[in-house]
C-alpha cells in the first residue's frame, strides 16, 4: 500500500536540470521526500520521480511554456523512491547566462489538500483524453483540455486559474 509523504508548508523543495531536463542539483529536502540518494538523482531525468497519475499533458505544457523562455507553475504528484508519493506546487523558471536559457529551475511547496481536490478529477480528466488518443498526439490534446477547462469554467487562463487556485487555499 502506498502512503503520501509529507513536507512542512515553511521548506522548499528545489532542484536544477540542465536544458533536457537532466538534474544537475537537488537540495537535502528534495532527496529526503523522495528517498533518494544524491548519486541516484544527478545526471538522471527529472521524470524519474513522475507519478503514473500524472497526465502527459501537464509536462507537455510545462515543456511549451519553458520553451517559450516563461516560468511554469502546476500542481504535480511525485513518486518516491519507495513507491510512496507527494504532491507539490511547481515553479519552474530558466536558467539564464547572457540571455540563454542554460537550465531550469524548480522550486516545490506544500500543494494545499483542499487545491488537490480539483486538481485531481482534472487530472483524471486528462488522462481520460490521453488514454482514448493516439500516444504521440495524447499529451498536446490532454493540454489542450486543460487549457479550455480553464478558460470556460473560470474564464481565465492555465496560469491564471493555477495561480488562483493555489493562492485561495495555502
Amino acid at each position: 500500500m502506498t502512503k503520501e509523504i509529507h513536507f512542512s508548508p515553511d521548506e522548499i523543495i528545489v532542484s536544477k536540470t540542465d536544458l533536457n531536463g537532466h538534474i544537475t542539483y537537488a537540495n537535502r529536502l528534495f532527496m529526503r521526500v523522495c528517498n533518494y540518494p544524491e548519486s541516484a538523482l544527478l545526471g538522471e531525468p527529472h521524470r524519474l520521480i513522475r507519478h503514473q497519475d500524472m497526465p502527459r499533458g501537464v509536462f507537455y505544457g510545462m515543456w511549451k511554456t519553458l520553451k517559450s523562455k516563461e516560468e511554469f507553475f502546476g500542481f504535480v504528484k511525485n513518486s518516491t523512491y519507495d513507491g510512496n508519493y507527494y504532491w507539490v506546487f511547481a515553479n519552474v523558471t530558466p536558467d539564464f547566462e547572457n540571455q540563454r536559457p542554460v537550465g531550469y529551475y524548480s522550486v516545490r511547496r506544500v500543494a494545499p489538500k483542499e487545491a488537490l481536490i480539483d486538481i485531481v478529477d482534472i487530472y483524471k480528466k486528462m488522462l481520460e483524453i490521453e488514454l482514448a488518443s493516439d500516444r504521440a498526439s495524447a499529451p498536446e490534446k490532454g493540454w489542450q483540455w486543460m487549457v479550455d477547462y480553464c478558460a470556460q469554467k473560470a474564464g481565465t487562463s492555465y496560469d491564471e486559474f493555477i495561480l488562483k487556485h493555489y493562492q485561495q487555499y495555502r
